[in-house]
Formats: C-alpha cells, sequence, structure tokens
C-alpha cells in the first residue's frame, strides 16, 4: 500500500513545494492540495512543486463540476500535467465547502444557491469529459444531460504532450463507489473506517465489473486524518478540533458502525443544531472543547476516525493500516494538519518503511 500526503489549503506555495520534494525523497506517491474556496488556487499552488520534483504525483483534492465546468477544468489539469511532465492527477467530487459558499441572483426564482443535483450523473459526465480531453479526442462535441460542449475541441489539447493525467472519484457512498469502480482511474474515499471497509470494497468491485475495458492499475485511496504529535495532549487537542471534518461518516450516514443508538443520538442532537453545533464551535474556537458531548464519546469517535496520540500509538495505527491493505486498498492518503513537515517526517520515518 503506497502512503499519499494531503496538505491543508492555507500553506503558500512555496511551503507546499518545500514539502512535497521532503515527500518524493521519502517515496511518499502523491501529494494532494485541498481545494477551498478562500485559500490558495489548489491548481496554481501546486505549480512550484511541479517545478521542483520529479517522480511524485500532484493534483487538487476535491474539484466539484458545479463549481467548475469540467472543459475549464480539463484545461487546468492539464496545463499542471504538462508543467509536471505527466504527474498530475485530479479528484472530482460533487460538492463540499466550496460550493457551500458560492450564490448566485435569479431574476424571478429564488435561487439561494449552487445547489448539487443529480450528483452521480454530474461527475460521471465530469470523467468522461476530463478523460476524452485527456485523450486528446479533439473532434468531441459533449452532450450530456448536463454539461454540454457545444464547439468540437478541433486543435484545441495539441500542446498536451505528456501522459495523460489520471482522474479520480471522490466516492465514499455507494453509488459515487459504484461509479468510481466503473468510470474513473481510481478513487478517494473518506474517513472510510475499517467497519465500513468491507460493504465498500464490494461496492468498488461491482463497479469494476461494469467497466468496457479491464483496467491493470485501478487505484483505491482513503482520506485519513492524522493528528499524532509528540505531546499527545496538543494531538487530543487538534483531533477534536477536526471532529467537525469527519463529516462522511458523522450523522446521519454511518454512525451505527461505531455507536449505540443512545451514542449516535447525542451526536446528531449536537452535530445538527444550527448555530449551537458543539462540533463547529470547537473548530471555529480553535479550542477543540465539544460541549454537551461526553469526553469518552468523543474519544470514541477519534479513535474510530482518525490516527491521534504521541509516538507510542504509532504501531497500534500501523496494525490498522495494515488491515487496510489486506482489505485491498492500494493508497492512504494522510491529512497532515498543523506543522505539516514535523508529520511528514513522522510519516516518512516510522510509517512508510513499515508498509513497503
Amino acid at each position: 500500500m503506497d502512503i499519499e500526503i494531503i496538505l491543508e489549503p492555507d500553506l503558500h506555495p512555496n511551503e507546499l513545494a518545500e514539502l512535497a520534494v521532503k515527500a518524493e525523497e521519502y517515496g511518499v506517491r502523491a501529494l494532494w492540495a485541498s481545494n477551498y474556496h478562500q485559500q490558495w488556487d489548489a491548481f496554481m499552488s501546486l505549480i512550484p512543486a511541479a517545478q521542483q520534483t520529479k517522480k511524485i504525483l500532484l493534483g487538487p483534492l476535491a474539484v466539484s463540476p458545479f463549481e467548475m465546468h469540467p472543459l475549464k477544468m480539463a484545461n487546468a489539469l492539464l496545463t499542471l500535467n504538462e508543467l509536471s511532465n505527466g504527474r498530475a492527477i485530479i479528484a472530482v467530487g460533487a460538492g463540499g465547502g466550496t460550493l457551500g459558499a458560492m450564490k448566485f441572483s435569479c431574476v424571478k426564482d429564488s435561487c439561494p444557491g449552487l445547489q448539487p443535483f443529480r450528483i452521480i450523473r454530474a461527475v460521471k459526465e465530469a470523467v468522461e469529459i476530463l478523460t476524452s480531453a485527456s485523450e486528446k479526442k479533439f473532434n468531441l462535441k459533449f452532450e450530456g444531460d448536463i454539461f454540454k460542449i457545444t464547439r468540437p475541441y478541433m486543435q484545441g489539447f495539441t500542446w498536451a504532450q505528456s501522459d495523460r493525467p489520471k482522474i479520480y472519484t471522490c466516492s465514499t457512498e455507494p453509488q459515487m463507489l459504484r461509479l468510481g469502480g466503473q468510470y474513473a482511474d481510481g478513487l478517494q474515499m473518506s474517513d472510510v473506517a475499517l467497519p465500513m471497509l468491507e460493504d465498500a470494497m464490494k461496492d468498488i468491485k461491482t463497479g469494476l465489473s461494469k467497466r468496457e475495458n479491464e483496467i491493470e492499475d485501478f487505484r483505491i485511496g482513503n482520506f485519513w486524518a492524522w493528528h499524532i504529535k509528540e505531546d499527545r495532549e496538543v494531538s487530543f487537542k487538534e483531533a477534536r478540533r477536526e471532529l467537525i471534518f469527519r463529516g462522511s461518516l458523522l450523522p446521519p450516514f454511518s454512525l451505527h458502525h461505531f455507536l449505540n443508538e443512545d451514542e449516535a443520538q447525542i451526536v446528531i442532537d449536537n452535530y445538527n443544531a444550527g448555530p449551537e453545533n458543539e462540533f463547529a464551535k470547537a473548530y471555529i474556537s480553535r479550542s477543540g472543547v465539544i460541549e454537551n458531548v461526553p469526553e469518552e464519546l468523543v474519544s470514541k469517535l477519534i479513535a474510530d476516525l482518525s490516527s491521534a496520540g504521541d509516538l507510542n500509538d504509532i504501531d497500534r495505527e500501523l496494525e490498522r493500516f495494515y488491515e487496510f491493505k489486506k482489505a485491498g486498498m492500494t493508497d492512504l492518503s494522510i491529512r497532515l494538519f498543523d506543522d505539516p513537515m514535523a508529520g511528514l517526517k513522522m510519516i516518512g520515518e516510522k510509517v512508510l518503511p513499515a508498509l513497503a
């Protein structure tokens, strides 16, 4: 199982490049730049890294076709791919924080925001457009149900000479897992813990069985939060602070994998409380203090949904990662938070050698 690194979106591109160089030295397979609306552009921030590295794969995660038309997404992806000599990757998702920040006005109808619709179809069409552009199908006119390309590519993308970039879907729920297996080069799950993995792999295999052509190296990755620090207290403060973003497993999706009915209800009540969302308040205040949720319950969520603790806990986490590998996961995409260089050093020296 290969290791990939996902970085915070607030890093200066020069700092991101420095991390990419070090990650490449350690043998990290790929480095992902997080795509957020208020931070550095995920495509452009990877350019210094592309210029200073030679092997590591580089890409934005995640980009929604509802925020960026797939044709323009293809243009940005192929630009990054040329600048990195064929090392670009992209993870396409349906929505997320970037999309939630966008609003527009309508003359007649009420338009509360850019709301995703027909998500499975939209992501499928985005993957089809990205693939066709990457394969230089210049005469394509695309007539999708959601996205259309009204002008053929013709001489477009002739400047793209490198091997085509790899296209992933961000897939966690069953339909998206099957979609990724059927149409993409790989997929990136989010916070899929061991109790969920067996069902997830079944959905992926169902999608793979429906491909028109076999694929030799289909990649199955999983976003995984890494909070382990030398200081145990600092680690758990960070883990509690970021628990709000383990959202693919918090209400209403997968609490039953980890909690009994009463425990799940406590989480739901405090997660769905609007301005009184205690998980969100812990993040916004940077305190990591989650009120009204018993500490033992918070600790249980952290233990199931992330890696936290001190250096003495790394062996325990390696056992979890061995189980990921045994189940068929090809890539573990480790999300680093505060002091990413220290986290990368820990991964490079303690985790990568053990998983080699």
